[in-house]
């Protein structure tokens, strides 16, 4: 830095770079170095040749350059690299004596060095001094003992020189370090290339000792093998079977094995061979061994043997699974299965034992359900396949043992140890064993099984006292008391069989009483004791009114032979209905309907027919809301109810509905007979608008609205009949005396003329209905899914208006509305007839 006058320092002005920005073209430095290398700018110019010519610029050049390899080993002396060089020089110039002092200085400062051990024997060699090149390599193998490469040129170089027994002695020396294999197998390639088998043999020896492979002892029985020594192979292989044994096997071993037996045409030893490795080799590890195995019997072998290949196969893979999960027991299942299929009984025995002894860690029955199996097949096993009773009885009575029966037990194992009993002719022991389960742990499935077997045994005494036993177990089993009945029954004592019904229908609960009833009462028809018979239907009905009673009694009473027969029947079949009236469920009506219809149609006349069909009910669509679990709307439901006759006569709203029906059904007919007379002047729209009845009068024209009549009428008459008052107003009052007195005027003549008229309608009806029912059913399900949903909304903001003021207005209306409703029909019928004779 400059410094001013006053003594203050002058920072130097730094140059404005005006243009920063980068140039277009960017060098690298890999660039720079690539220009270097092409332009040769670092390549130094070789040095002049020089050419010596006499004795003294030889010395004096001999004497700077020695004077150049000492300087550079004075600076560093630890750089092998310079004392090599040295060395070369100074061979180079046949100095045989300098270079091996340069050797010899260089080993002082480092005599590990393996390159400078190298180098100097290849120059003693090299220069014919083989005395000199032991010397260095003794010297050599000595310190450095480890390196292989000392001894390979060691060897070699006796070899080559003829020195057999100099060789062998060093590779004897050599051996007594145990080097890696390959220094082993030279030795052996050594004898053999002089014909030492004998001695190649005792090398192996040492050799399969010092490093215990399995491919060394292979290599040592092909070796035996290749020199036609075939029974020393043979020992060589079973010596290696017996050095790794079961801890230490391989599958490559047997596999040589096995094929040097098949080589020397000794296939049962190969069989043998295979079946003793798969035996004692995990699953995992034998895949080789089994695929060889296979190939094996598949040139060799015949059916059998293949089957034993996959047998074995197939056992190590239960093996695997069950050391993987010894609870598994259906592994254990198929295991066992394929065991007993082939193997002795110890075997199997011990593969029983071996699977009985993992017990659920839990005392729940759910985990004792398969395991409990393996103890009845093993019993089965010892009973059936070895033929040992005395074995079977000590499975059956271990595993009764180590069941928990205050917790569980499983009637079927009592049950196969006491028949087991039975099929060994002691009896006594069978019912000692049955009597035992019942006191331990008595349940239904024993008491059945000890009853079974008493049976068999024709002990009706014992059966008789067994079932006693039973029902005071068991009250509420009806099956129970049937099956004894029916015991009873066989027996010939019907009094006792009666009785035990009779105690059993007076139990107060029973699991499942339709079923005692209807045998009590197939029980009194197969006594042909029909008084009976009636009475235990008429107790029954007393206790319950189901639909399928009535029927089944009034199939008994047309099934009797006798003159009144179909009068009983036809009798119990209205008492039935009118018991019925007040049931909820009108499908069960329907149904004592439907079944008394069939019997009128086929015993009945036509005016008992009719008579039926008249209280056959009206099936009616309706809608119900739905709510949600969580009290939310859900939407509407649609759903058909029945609507008997006799339940409309007692509702006037459903009578107006019925009426509002049957005239629009004659509307429909006068529209037929205009179109019949082909009328052009008006159509049938126009005279069904004309012809309609006032807006507060008029019938729905569809089921929702219809609905929603009902459903309002329906809630408003059971609000009155609950309230029980009689209080109106006297303009209502009035209307209701009117519309009474034109009722039944009315009704009398529309009724009379609707008959005859009635017959010639229903065809023409019927007809055009079920045409217009084709279309509109089409028309009406477009159009309702497209009013549904804006239906379902303006109905739902409606009705809640409707509902707070439908009770004022309703009272008002009705009165009103028959008077209406007549005069608008009287109006209709007169507008259709002046439209009829203009048209004429």
């Amino acid at each position: 830095m400059a410094s001013t006058a006053a003594g203050k320092q002058r920072i130097p002005k730094v140059a404005k770079v005006k243009n920063k920005a980068p140039a277009e073209v960017q060098i690298t430095a890999e660039q720079l170095l690539r220009e270097a290398k092409e332009r040769e700018l670092e390549l130094l110019p070789p040095p002049p040749k020089q050419k010596i010519t006499d004795e003294e610029e030889l010395n004096d050049y001999k004497l700077r350059k020695r004077k150049g390899f000492e300087d550079n080993i004075r600076k560093n002396r630890t750089v092998i690299s310079n004392w090599i060089k040295y060395a070369q020089w100074e061979e180079s110039l046949k100095e045989i004596q300098r270079a091996r002092s340069i050797y010899e200085r260089a080993l002082d400062v480092d005599h590990r060095n393996i390159t400078l051990w190298l180098k100097y024997a290849e120059m003693e060699m090299k220069s014919r001094q083989v005395n000199h090149a032991r010397n260095i390599w003794d010297r050599a193998i000595t310190i450095l003992p480890r390196v292989n490469q000392f001894w390979y040129k060691y060897t070699y170089m006796e070899e080559m020189l003829g020195n057999v027994a100099g060789c062998r002695q060093a590779f004897e020396r050599w051996m007594e370090w145990e080097p890696d294999e390959q220094a082993w197998h030279s030795y052996i390639n050594f004898e053999l290339r002089y014909k030492e088998v004998d001695k190649g043999r005792t090398i192996y020896e040492r050799f399969v000792i010092v490093h215990p492979k399995v491919k060394n002892w292979i290599k040592y029985a092909r070796f035996e093998e290749k020199h036609g020594y075939i029974a020393h192979g043979r020992k060589v292989y079973e010596r290696s079977v017996d050095f790794f044994g079961e801890d230490y096997v391989d599958e490559n071993l047997f596999v040589a094995f096995a094929k040097f037996e098949e080589a020397q045409k000794e296939f049962e030893r190969v069989r043998v061979i295979y079946k003793y490795a798969l035996d004692r080799i995990p699953k995992h590890q034998a895949q080789e061994l089994f695929k060889f195995y296979t190939m094996f019997e598949k040139k060799f072998g015949d059916r059998r043997g293949i089957e034993d290949v996959i047998v074995s196969k197939r056992r190590f893979q239960y093996e695997e699974e069950v050391k993987a999960n010894p609870h598994n027991y259906d592994a254990w299942f198929d295991y066992l299965r394929l065991v007993e299929n082939d193997a002795d009984p110890d075997t199997v025995r011990e593969v029983y034992e071996r699977a009985i002894a993992n017990i659920p860690p839990i005392q729940e029955k759910r985990h004792w359900k398969r395991y409990i199996y393996l103890w009845i097949n093993y019993a089965l096993y010892e009973e059936l396949e070895v033929k040992d009773p005395e074995r079977t009885r000590q499975v059956y009575q271990a595993s009764l043992d180590l069941v928990p029966h205050k917790k569980f037990t499983f009637a079927k194992i009592w049950l196969l140890y006491a028949q087991f009993e039975i099929r060994q002719k002691n009896l006594q022991g069978a019912r000692r064993v049955m009597g035992t389960a019942i006191g331990k742990c008595a349940k239904n499935k024993l008491l059945k099984g000890y009853i079974e077997l008493e049976l068999q045994l024709r002990e009706f005494d014992r059966c008789r006292k067994l079932y006693e036993k039973y029902l005071e177990f068991s009250p509420e089993n009806c099956t129970t008391w049937i099956k004894f009945s029916e015991l009873e029954t066989i027996l010939g004592d019907v009094e006792r069989a009666r009785a035990i019904f009779e105690l059993a229908i007076g139990q107060p609960r029973l699991d499942m009483p339709e079923v005692l009833w209807k045998s009590y009462i197939d029980f009194e028809i197969e006594q042909e004791d029909f008084g009976n018979t009636r009475n235990l239907y008429k107790r029954l009905l007393q206790r319950t009114q189901h639909v399928k009673v009535w029927i089944s009694y009034a199939k008994f009473e047309l099934s009797i032979d006798g003159p009144d027969r179909l009068q009983k029947c036809r009798q119990i079949f209205e008492e039935a209905n009118k018991g019925m009236r007040s049931c909820e469920e009108k499908e069960e009506r329907l149904m004592l309907l439907e079944s008394w219809m069939d019997f009128e149609k086929d015993f009945g006349s036509d005016g008992a027919m009719d008579r039926v069909r008249k209280l056959l009910p009206e099936k009616v669509k309706k809608r119900r809301k739905l709510t949600a679990e969580d009290g939310s709307d859900a939407g509407w439901e649609e759903y058909y109810d029945y609507i008997f006759p006799e339940d409309a006569a007692n509702q006037p709203n459903l009578k107006l509905l019925a009426m509002a029906k049957m005239w629009k059904r004659q509307q429909i007919v006068e529209e037929d007979e205009d179109m019949g007379e082909k009328s052009p002047e008006r159509s049938p729209e126009m005279v069904e608008e004309t012809s309609s009845p006032p807006s507060a009068a008029a019938p729905p024209e569809n089921d929702s609205d219809r609905n929603s009549v009902t459903e309002m009428e329906q809630e408003k008459n059971g609000s009155r009949d609950d309230d029980g008052s009689s209080s109106s107003d006297s303009n209502d009052e009035d209307g209701k005396k009117e519309s009474r007195e034109e009722e039944e005027s009315s009704d009398s003549r529309y009724e009379k003329k609707s008959r005859e008229e009635e017959e010639s309608r229903d065809s023409r009806y019927e007809k055009k209905s079920r045409e217009e029912e084709e279309s509109s059913d089409s028309r009406y399900e477009k159009k309702s899914r497209e009013e549904e949903e804006s239906r379902d909304s303006r109905y739902e903001k409606k009705s809640r208006e409707e509902e707070e003021s439908s009770d004022s207005r309703y009272e008002k209306k009705k009165g009103v509305c028959w008077i209406m409703w007549r005069s608008a029909r009287r109006s209709a019928r007169r507008s259709a007839r002046r439209s009829a004779l203009k048209s004429h």
